[in-house]
């Protein structure tokens, strides 16, 4: 049986990789380390509540003592950790710098004296800035545009320092934008689903042409079970949708399957540092066996679903003190 650390692993991504890791490899147990800070939620890991091999344990990987003894019987490691909110980095960075940047830092360091046969660190297509054309590849220079997505590639360029200096075996992953059930309402597409739900109107930055790649979830967790599982150390993979859809279009996607119209929809002023395209080239991912989902609409759909099943979840954490 192998043991892997999991941090951030109460969060929406770090929550869909443990159960993912949990229903797919029955030889694998899972420390799970997670602050709880707003964005953690305990329920999100309901379903494994009492699988035996899952222990979770709540700190912070800012913490050199709690990482070391998460980590102390672990093989691999998968940083989720993350604050991850750019508004939020954008009225305050501290918290960013703290846990994107240090938060890696500690974990590197334990992983090295640990000496664990696989360290994964969770970044984002963010850390390529704005994309005019065409799509980004591993090997472009980053271009991050705010404090959240320049901790991001901070963190990444700590850990293959790592790498090359100390030769620890670790892998990179950038993920699109991720969406799915339990996704915290601060993110666009819970944000506008809850907002309708609660009869106001979704609001869309400037003129709404901004353009994300959309990647569900469960996708994200096939490939960077396959990065760690089959990837070269000291490597990046972009893991895309391969759904590209405007702001607006979204809003109007959304509101559509809410039963509701444009008039629902409203613009407010665009935030500052407002990448306009994100777009990955994923070639190098599927080259492991990676493919993600082709029906976005069907996921979109039962993402929107969910939220309208599940107000006990979101309701509370739209009051949330550290939330928006």
């Amino acid at each position: 049986m192998e043991t892997v650390l999991v941090t951030g692993g109460a969060g929406f991504i770090g929550s869909n990789f443990v159960k993912f890791l949990l229903a797919n490899n029955p030889k694998i147990s899972i420390i799970n380390l997670d602050k709880l800070t707003y964005a953690g939620n305990i329920q999100n890991l309901r379903e494994v509540k009492n699988n035996p091999r899952h222990i979770f344990l709540r700190g912070d990987i800012c913490d050199k003592k709690t990482v070391e003894k998460a980590m102390k019987k672990c093989g691999t490691v998968f940083n989720f950790a993350a604050e991850s909110h750019v508004d939020k980095s954008i009225q305050n960075a501290s918290d960013f710098i703290k846990t994107n940047i240090f938060g890696t830092f500690v974990l590197l360091e334990a992983a090295r004296k640990n000496k664990v046969n696989n360290f994964v660190q969770i970044s984002t297509d963010e850390v390529y800035g704005s994309i005019k054309k065409g799509k980004a590849v591993e090997k472009q220079p980053l271009n991050p545009s705010n404090p959240y997505s320049a901790s991001k590639a901070s963190a990444e360029l700590i850990a293959l320092s790592y790498f090359k200096t100390h030769n620890l075996p670790v892998k990179i992953t950038r993920s699109s934008n991720n969406f799915g059930p339990h996704q915290f309402p601060e993110k666009i597409i819970p944000l506008f689903a809850t907002n309708i739900l609660e009869g106001k109107k979704a609001e869309v930055y400037g003129s709404g042409l901004n353009s994300r790649d959309w990647l569900f979830a469960e996708d994200n967790c096939k490939g960077i079970f396959l990065a760690a599982s089959k990837g070269k150390n000291g490597e990046v993979y972009n893991i895309g949708g391969g759904n590209e859809v405007k702001n607006i279009d979204l809003a109007k996607k959304i509101v559509k399957l809410l039963g509701k119209t444009r008039e629902d929809i409203t613009f407010v002023k665009d935030r500052p540092g407002h990448d306009f395209r994100y777009a990955l080239d994923s070639s190098k991912i599927k080259k492991l066996g990676f493919f993600p989902s082709k029906n976005f609409e069907k996921n979109l759909a039962a993402t929107i679903e969910w939220y309208k099943q599940n107000e006990w979840w979101w309701k509370p954490l739209k009051g949330k003190k550290g939330a928006f």
